[in-house]
């Protein structure tokens, strides 16, 4: 885990690196109404006790990955700090009079002290049951980013990354917020003590005010404590008949007034004036600007150099087919406009690295650029650039076309599994008396019985890492991200065929003349005859109650020496022999019956089992499959990832794996003809 210092987070321009940056997060908040000790007719500001901040991750806007306050690092001024509203320094709320951590978590008690009316609505709101939540405003001064799959020890618990941790920060302020970005979050209300005087609570939170000492105990002022219960007016009540005119009389004032004003040229304001309870003044205002000539409307194309757009330029340079099915028509033509001559290596690593934080003009220093580029949370929380993304979405292009430039006759002969893990898993295949028997007088059907023919596999992971070095960089070659993903791909390709023809060829247990589906001797060498001896064997075969199986044979899988022949026997209505014996068959019984397949490995010399004379007649593996093919979550193709290399490279590191696993399943979805003597 590396850790360095940065500076406060700053949008995407490298220029704007120093523009400080506050977090904003989420927490429980307790908020207690207390009257203060002492005589009944005293009164006393709301107090409050909230749980600031949790000591859990966070997710902030514009912070790609969580954020989680380092406590032990978090510098508190002094105790007494100031308490707004939404972090809006106009809506003042109170102050602190002790803040603290507590197990973990940041507490805070206080006094709402402001006279404004954010402070009256915090009030009146809690004691009506508002659940209100705390969000904390701190500056960043160090922070760190835990990466995947590695771990970090904060506020004494462990988190994994990916993960942005602030080592050290300094509190500015504390916020009430009617709702935060942490939906689990939540706060609850104590209620309020009874006041004993007559005032309203109103006038009481307006009349007091704070003691000198700071702590937060209000008294009323020397006039109010003189004030004897019994010298204060009494409260007559309203007449409420006479309000509700007041009140009807006053609202049908004001919408003549917006009629008057809209004079039926502006609806829309008119009714959004009413519906909303604008006052004439607002309405004269909006009418106002409503009556401004219109300048003419600039639409300016975004030019943002983003990753869309650099992944956009790294194809177009790569000369890869079809990229605008590939990208959006707007980031191909910022990539078209910009990068006119293409873009080199360098210069990606650069634009992704500025749009970062990185502040550096050139290329100068190369561990700092592909520090930047690869981490783009260090510095700018903004960013959207993602180097590693790019590269990877980039390199998968490349991968495909070496994965499919290999053979992949396997694919047309196997059945497909898909696998959610590594551990061995069984198909049952279901063999037995499944015919239908006649019903008996009365309806009663007849049980049938079933045996269980199993067959297993499992997936295992081939991989393998290559390395685009310093030497490429400096070079400035973006061909090295085009060769080294296409040698990925081609890898597994490879490696694929391997596993599966080495499985496929090992199969003298699994064809034999004991499972009735080998044949042997001159006659079975690939021909009109070798094949209607090979489809009678085929369609001879039995389940277990010595009944046919009812699977066709389709495929006619073919080395490369046979494969001509296996074509004519496919294609051709006609077949002459010119032989001394001069047999002139005029028709071929085969032609359009058999699929031929062809596959070099079968007579390669490096696999066991090998032969150029050798056949095999295959049913459709949907029906009757002889191999399998497991793939895990049903990733058929293999996958690329990159990264910064590690600390003892220069350079970025390409890794490409592949999760699959090869066997054999039912001999009798087959028949082998050893082709000769």
């Amino acid at each position: 885990m590396s850790k360095r210092k940065t500076k406060p987070p700053a949008p995407t321009r490298p220029d704007n690196i120093d523009t400080p940056t506050t977090l904003a997060l989420t927490a429980e908040a307790v908020i207690e109404v207390i009257a203060a000790e002492g005589e009944e007719d005293s009164a006393t500001l709301p107090r409050f006790r909230m749980v600031a901040y949790t000591g859990t991750p966070m997710r902030i806007a514009g912070w790609r990955f969580p954020v989680v306050i380092d406590l032990a690092g978090l510098a508190i001024p002094s105790q007494s700090r100031p308490i707004r509203f939404s972090h809006d320094a106009s809506a003042g709320v109170g102050h602190t009079d002790a803040i603290r951590v507590d197990d973990g978590q940041l507490v805070a008690t206080g006094v709402i002290s402001r006279d404004t009316a954010t402070a009256r609505e915090v009030v009146v709101s809690s004691k009506n049951g508002f659940p209100w939540q705390a969000s904390v405003g701190a500056s960043i001064d160090e922070f760190e980013f835990v990466k995947d799959r590695q771990t970090a020890i904060v506020n004494g618990r462990e988190f994994a990354g990916p993960l942005n941790v602030v080592r050290k920060s300094t509190l500015s302020e504390i916020s009430f917020v009617d709702l935060g970005a942490d939906g689990q979050t939540s706060a609850t209300v104590a209620a309020a003590a009874d006041k004993t005087n007559s005032q309203s609570e109103e006038e009481t939170s307006m009349s007091t005010q704070q003691n000198t000492d700071g702590v937060g105990a209000a008294h009323q002022d020397d006039e109010h404590d003189r004030l004897d219960s019994k010298q204060q007016t009494p409260i007559t009540a309203a007449d409420p008949v006479k309000e509700m005119r007041a009140a009807v009389a006053s609202e049908t004032e004001r919408i003549n007034q917006i009629r008057q004003l809209c004079a039926g040229r502006h609806p829309d304001i008119e009714a959004k004036a009413i519906r909303e309870g604008w006052d004439k003044t607002r309405c004269e205002l909006e009418v106002l600007r409503a009556k401004r000539p219109a300048a003419p409307a600039i639409h300016v194309p975004d030019k943002t150099v983003n990753a869309r757009v650099l992944e956009a330029a790294c194809l177009l340079t790569g000369r890869v087919d079809k990229v605008e099915a590939m990208v959006d028509d707007q980031s191909l033509d910022v990539a078209t406009t910009r990068f006119r001559g293409g873009i080199g290596l360098q210069e990606l690593l650069l634009e992704a690295a500025w749009a970062n934080g990185y502040t550096g003009r050139n290329f100068r220093d190369s561990r700092a650029v592909l520090r930047y580029a690869f981490n783009p949370t260090l510095e700018a929380g903004f960013s959207t650039v993602d180097i590693g993304g790019i590269l990877s979405n980039v390199a998968n292009k490349f991968l495909l076309d070496g994965f499919f430039s290999v053979e992949r006759t396997w694919r047309n002969i196997t059945a497909v599994r898909n696998v959610s893990d590594f551990k061995t898993v069984t198909s049952y295949r279901l063999v037995g008396k499944d015919q239908y028997e006649q019903v008996a007088p009365g309806g009663e059907l007849k049980h049938g019985t079933l045996g269980e023919e199993k067959y297993e596999n499992k997936a295992d992971t081939y991989g393998l890492l290559l390395s685009i070095d310093r030497r490429d960089i400096i070079n400035d070659d973006l061909n090295a991200i085009t060769t080294v993903p296409r040698k990925l791909g081609r890898g597994s390709g490879l490696k694929i065929n391997d596993v599966f023809w080495s499985t496929f060829l090992a199969n003298s247990t699994f064809f034999k003349a004991a499972n009735n589906n080998y044949i042997t001797g001159a006659s079975t060498a690939l021909s009109i005859d070798g094949l209607t001896e090979g489809e009678v064997a085929f369609m001879d075969q039995v389940d277990g109650d010595g009944k046919p199986i009812g699977v066709m044979p389709a495929i006619l899988l073919v080395p490369t020496a046979l494969s001509a022949t296996g074509s004519q026997l496919f294609k051709s209505m006609e077949l002459r022999d010119t032989t001394a014996s001069t047999k002139y068959p005029v028709s071929n019984p085969h032609q359009g019956k058999f699929r031929v397949e062809v596959s070099r490995y079968l007579s390669n010399a490096q696999y066991t089992g090998n032969s150029p004379k050798a056949w095999y007649l295959l049913a459709e593996a949907t029906d009757l499959p002889v191999i399998e093919v497991a793939f895990l979550n049903g990733q058929e193709s293999p996958t690329i990832e990159t990264a910064e290399a590690d600390f003892n490279t220069l350079g970025v590191q390409m890794r490409g794996y592949h999760d699959f696993g090869v066997a054999l399943q039912d001999p009798r979805g087959g028949v082998k003809a050893k082709g000769e003597a």
